[in-house]
């Protein structure tokens, strides 16, 4: 009997032990992966705001490099459409919206999601000669199966779009997942936001080759491309960047 119970508790504690060493081997490694987690996120983040900038092809590879020397990254509180400090020093525009003390609730919003943040990021880009070429505004709203991010560009007459580039989507490939297609992206530039200053642009099938507001919905997406058009109506109107996009404070 006391042998038996002399295995069971060796058993047991052999047991303990290698989940215990299992456990500091697996902290240990998501402690050390964490800072090149970051590193990476923050890349893949540059990386699409130069798509959107049109400056990936200029980057050459240095995507941190011509981040750092083309790309300034403002704060802007959303309801003056003014410039301010960087809340804090890890501030995250997305954290902010859950925090009902940094965000606004938003009442019968069809974007899919129920907060807005006060403070939003924007990324003015520039070009040799440090003007402000260009705008990307973080946007996103409901798809057909989730929330989707996406990188707006707008050119610096604060009317024009550039880009739209989706990084963040769980739409259906070879459908809604098309939002990814360079055809598609492509037929965002030039496309004019506002008439008489209200958003004007929309995604709508087959519109007019001449149509300046119009963008070719996706095929066999109605709800992916309506998706696209909430959000744009939401963070181009009051209640997003219109306001901001109305005073052009990059021009002062």
């Amino acid at each position: 009997m006391s042998a038996k119970k002399e295995t069971l508790g060796r058993t047991v504690g052999v047991v303990v032990a290698v989940c215990l060493v299992c456990s500091i081997v697996v902290s240990g490694a998501a402690v050390g992966l964490r800072s090149l987690q970051q590193h990476n996120a923050a890349l893949d983040k540059q990386t699409n705001i130069l798509d959107a900038a049109g400056l990936l092809a200029d980057a050459k590879g240095d995507i941190a490099g011509t981040y750092k020397a083309r790309v300034e990254e403002r704060f802007v509180d959303l309801s003056s459409g003014d410039y301010v400090e960087k809340p804090t020093a890890d501030y995250d525009m997305y954290k902010a919206a859950k925090d009902p003390a940094t965000s606004t609730k938003l009442e019968g919003s069809n974007v899919g999601f129920q907060r807005k943040p006060n403070v939003a990021s924007v990324y003015l880009v520039k070009n040799d000669a440090g003007q402000v070429s260009r705008i990307i505004l973080p946007v996103h709203g409901s798809g057909l199966w989730d929330l989707m991010y996406a990188f707006l560009a707008v050119d610096a007459d604060g009317q024009t779009a550039r880009g739209l580039v989706y990084y963040q989507q769980k739409e259906t490939p070879g459908l809604g997942g098309e939002v990814l297609n360079p055809s598609w992206k492509a037929k965002w530039d030039g496309k004019q936001l506002f008439e008489d200053g209200e958003v004007a642009i929309k995604v709508k099938k087959n519109p007019s080759p001449d149509d300046v507001h119009a963008v070719d919905a996706l095929s066999g997406a109605t709800l992916t491309s309506n998706g696209v058009q909430h959000s744009l109506d939401f963070w181009l109107g009051e209640q997003g960047f219109g306001p901001f996009l109305a005073k052009q404070p990059w021009k002062s």
